[in-house]
């Protein structure tokens, strides 16, 4: 038995580990940002225990914040001016 493992053999034995998922993926020895669905034809993931993976969650709920932030503001004017 091999002792070293490649980058891509130990990915799929992290993903492969049912202690990984739950309602999301958690893996700090999986490298991979973005990983394969438990079923592959539902798309991909993000593995949360990766650190590109958390600042991919960090940046979506940032974009949408300010977003919302954003539109709520103007949709607060159009009313103002409304009234």
């Amino acid at each position: 038995m091999r002792l070293n493992k490649t980058p891509d053999e130990i990915n799929q034995a992290e993903w492969g580990n049912s202690e990984n998922w739950s309602t999301i993926y958690f893996s700090k020895k999986d490298s991979r940002a973005w990983v394969p669905k438990r079923n592959p034809g539902n798309g991909v993931t993000v593995n949360f225990g990766s650190r590109i993976g958390s600042r991919w969650i960090y940046y979506f709920f940032l974009i949408f914040s300010i977003l919302g932030g954003l539109l709520g503001t103007l949709g607060t004017f159009i009313v103002m001016a409304v009234i």
